[in-house]
């Protein structure tokens, strides 16, 4: 109340929210301005002269009638063409368009019913949030390329709509009884996203051309892979274009990639700046670690936040494959034939179900888009399970020779470690694959294995046994008893057998002089106590151990495993949780109970012994 002057202006023809005004109270649409910026007609005052002329001579004849109270500056956002660097002055003009309303129900169906499905899923709810609130579309654009609008006027504006002019000239005479005195076609041109909507079909001539072979063999097309910021600019309209004129969905996935930000988190763009020289990071890190640094930080439809760091990783993963191909080619010269059975037996079968757990984990993420968790998986699969692990579990000792057949086996693990990585890398897994040995074919087109069943107790083996290793050597450290300082390991387990297929490893990775495992051994004197799962290791030594240390870390254990016993049987009281779980959720809490209680016995166990 206390600020203008309680009128309100409106001007129907001059601002887009004074359209909408006008349309709901009914109001009148004047247009004032010729298309040369002049004032025309309808404006009654200063016809035929300038739109930024009218405006001083107006000021000027407000203040000589004495209507003009006061002049003040402010500041206003106005609109400048991006070609000619003048003010845009909205205005009414004839144009053409679509009714959407009319075709938009079965493109907003097929992603509701998932016939098309979006990845990740919560633009799905942006997508039907558009499509159930859709305007009218205007198509027409006043530019002087791209597709013209293929109408065609008469001297009397009366317009007919052809492929051609020799089209629209038959049709014209069809529709009037005579031809015209001309026939000129419409200057506009179509909206470059009424071009791009055509794409899935028109490239193979499905609309010009219906039921080529092209179309047919490859319409409608698998995934298509798009930025969320035209989601309905691009993805909702070739939707619906499918549907009205192919009356098929043009694709059946859609891939949305996230917005590549800065570490402030600004978005990457040529006006900040803040784009990297991809080009220089490449000559810094080399084209293989350059993607790797993008892909392993770009979770599907989520903003990756770039950071060069990422590329250094992708450069040490480089280094590490190189090293793992030095460090296999080097056993080349040293295989034996003699058919010796090795130690090697159960690395091999381990790293056989690691890999096909590897497969069909993939198979999943690639299914559900999860690019970049392939590529962690992979990695992990690579400088962890291979590199860190099975390499040095098979690698012979100074100056031994490796069994012929194990040599054989690590080649064709690291082959098809490549090929896992080589949509990821493709440079460096193709070199590496050609260096193994001597070969034709290439990584690009050979097949993937295709995922198997995998043997769950071999892999809980291989899990058991890298925690014992990491476990000991802890232990040694710890203790400072030197890596050459051997030892004698004493396993208690309840399931004897379950050591039986590692103990051999295990032995050569801790340099253990010897290893005993069974139910029941006691106590060991002079020996460090740890537990890993249901096992109590007894690392006996000749060395003077620190106790106090022992127990420190025993009691550290003690109080987590109680904990969480403490949450587990937190949720078994609870009535509800038990009534309405799935029975195989409340059996792995249930494990989880006896697991706790197991591991606290034991540590209670070895407490006691050092006291």
């Amino acid at each position: 109340m206390d600020f203008g002057t309680g009128a309100l202006k409106v001007t129907p023809a001059h601002d887009s929210n004074d359209y909408q005004l006008g349309q709901k109270h009914g109001l009148d649409v004047i247009d004032v301005f010729n298309d040369d910026g002049t004032l025309s007609e309808e404006a009654g005052l200063y016809v035929g002269k300038d739109r930024f002329e009218v405006r001083k001579l107006i000021a000027k004849e407000l203040e000589e009638k004495g209507f003009l109270e006061k002049t003040e500056s402010y500041n206003s956002e106005v609109g400048y063409s991006e070609r000619t660097d003048v003010v845009v002055e909205p205005r009414l003009s004839l144009q053409w368009w679509v009714d959407m309303k009319k075709i938009s129900e079965p493109a907003l169906q097929a992603v509701a019913n998932e016939d098309i499905k979006f990845y990740p899923g919560k633009f799905k709810n942006l997508y039907r949030h558009w499509m159930e609130n859709i305007k009218d579309w205007c198509i027409s654009r006043q530019l002087w390329w791209g597709h013209r609008i293929p109408a065609w006027y008469d001297e009397s504006g009366n317009v007919v709509v052809a492929p051609d002019h020799a089209s629209a000239l038959e049709q014209y005479k069809r529709s009037h009884g005579k031809a015209p005195a001309s026939l000129q076609q419409d200057e506009d041109c179509l909206d470059t996203w009424f071009s791009s909507w055509l794409w899935p079909f028109e490239v193979f001539k499905g609309y010009s051309q219906p039921g080529n072979k092209e179309i047919q063999y490859y319409y409608p097309t698998n995934t298509l892979v798009t930025a969320p910021e035209i989601i309905f600019f691009w993805v909702a309209r070739m939707i619906m274009a499918g549907c009205e004129f192919q009356q098929q969905i043009p694709f059946r996935q859609v891939y949305f990639t996230g917005i590549v930000r800065d570490k402030q988190g600004r978005k990457m763009s040529k006006s900040l700046g803040n784009s990297p020289d991809l080009l220089a990071l490449i000559d810094q890190y080399g084209a293989d670690a350059v993607r790797f640094g993008i892909m392993i930080a770009s979770p599907a439809g989520n903003d990756l936040l770039w950071d060069e760091s990422t590329n250094e990783q992708g450069l040490h993963f480089n280094n590490k494959i190189w090293n793992a191909l030095k460090l296999v080619k080097s056993w080349e010269q040293r295989q034996s034939h003699d058919g010796a059975v090795t130690t090697s037996v159960f690395a091999i079968e381990w790293f056989e179900n690691r890999l096909c757990e590897v497969r069909s984990a993939l198979e999943d993420l690639y299914g559900e888009y999860k690019l970049s968790e392939a590529l962690k998986t992979i990695y992990s699969l690579i400088w962890d399970d291979f590199c860190s692990w099975y390499l040095e579990w098979v690698k012979p000792g100074f100056e031994q020779p490796l069994p012929a057949a194990t040599y054989e086996k690590t080649v064709s693990f690291f082959e098809e470690l490549l090929q896992l990585l080589h949509p990821f890398m493709p440079f460096i897994t193709e070199e590496v694959f050609h260096q193994l040995k001597d070969r034709k074919d290439d990584l690009t087109i050979r097949p993937l294995p295709a995922p198997g069943a995998c043997n769950a107790s071999t892999l809980s083996a291989g899990e058991l046994l890298k925690q014992m290793i990491s476990s000991v050597r802890d232990a040694r450290n710890k203790n400072q008893i030197k890596p050459k300082d051997p030892v004698k390991l004493h396993i208690e387990s309840e399931t004897p057998s379950l050591i039986e297929p590692i103990a051999s490893i295990l032995t050569k990775q801790v340099n253990a002089l010897s290893i005993r495992y069974e139910k029941n051994i006691g106590t060991i004197a002079n020996s460090i106590t740890v537990v890993v799962g249901k096992q109590k290791i007894f690392i006996e030594t000749t060395a003077p151990l620190d106790t106090t240390s022992q127990k420190e870390k025993l009691l550290k254990d003690l109080d987590y495993q109680k904990g969480f016993l403490a949450s587990v049987e937190k949720k078994l009281s609870n009535e509800r949780f038990v009534q309405n779980a799935n029975p195989n959720v409340i059996e792995i809490e249930r494990k989880k109970q006896a697991d706790a209680l197991t591991k606290i016995r034991l540590i209670e166990e070895s407490l006691r012994s050092l006291e």
